[in-house]
C-alpha cells in the first residue's frame, strides 16, 4: 500500500514539474531557426513566425478584414480625403528636412568659427615671433633650411597680418 501511494505521489510531482514546460514560446527567427523560450519573442518577430504560445497567452486581436470591393462613389471620396491626410505627413517631413539642414549649417558654422579662432591665435603667435627679432628658419621646396632675412621677415609679417585681418574679427 505504501508503495502505491509513493508511486502516485511521484506521478503527481512529475506532472506538476512538467507544468512550467507547458508555458513555452516557440517561434522561427529571421535565420529560419526554431527558438524556444519561456519569454515571448522579440517584437520584430511576425505573428506568422510564432509557432506555439503558452496556454495563458492570447493572440493579439486582428483587425477585421476590409471589404474587397468598394462602391465607386466611396472610392472617389476616399481619394479626395487621401491627399489631405498625406499633406500633413509631407509637410512634417519637409519641416524635419529643413530643421536638419539648419542644424547642419549651424554645426558647420561653429566648426568654421573654431577654425578661424585657431588660425587667429596662431597668426598672433607668429606675429609676436616675427616682431621679437628671433632668427626664423623655414624649409624651402628642395628641403633645405633657409633663414629669413629682413625682406623675408617683412613678407611673412605682411602675410600674417592679412590672415589676422580675415580671421580675427
Amino acid at each position: 500500500m505504501k508503495s502505491r501511494v509513493w508511486v502516485v505521489l511521484m506521478a503527481v510531482a512529475g506532472a506538476l514539474a512538467a507544468l512550467p514546460a507547458e508555458a513555452q514560446w516557440k517561434w522561427r527567427d529571421k535565420g529560419g531557426r526554431v527558438q524556444y523560450s519561456d519569454l515571448p519573442p522579440p517584437a520584430s518577430v511576425s505573428e506568422q513566425d510564432i509557432l506555439q504560445r503558452p496556454g495563458g497567452a492570447q493572440r493579439p486581436a486582428t483587425p477585421p478584414a476590409a471589404p474587397a470591393a468598394r462602391p465607386a462613389a466611396s472610392a472617389a471620396s476616399g481619394a479626395a480625403i487621401s491627399p489631405k491626410t498625406v499633406e500633413p505627413e509631407l509637410e512634417a517631413k519637409r519641416r524635419k528636412a529643413e530643421e536638419e539642414k539648419l542644424a547642419q549649417a549651424k554645426v558647420e558654422e561653429q566648426r568654421q568659427a573654431a577654425a578661424r579662432a585657431d588660425n587667429c591665435a596662431r597668426a598672433k603667435a607668429q606675429l609676436r615671433t616675427i616682431d621679437d627679432g628671433i632668427r626664423i628658419a623655414r624649409t624651402n621646396a628642395s628641403g633645405e633650411r633657409e633663414i629669413l632675412d629682413d625682406k623675408g621677415r617683412a613678407e611673412e609679417r605682411k602675410r600674417t597680418t592679412e590672415i589676422m585681418a580675415t580671421d580675427c574679427k
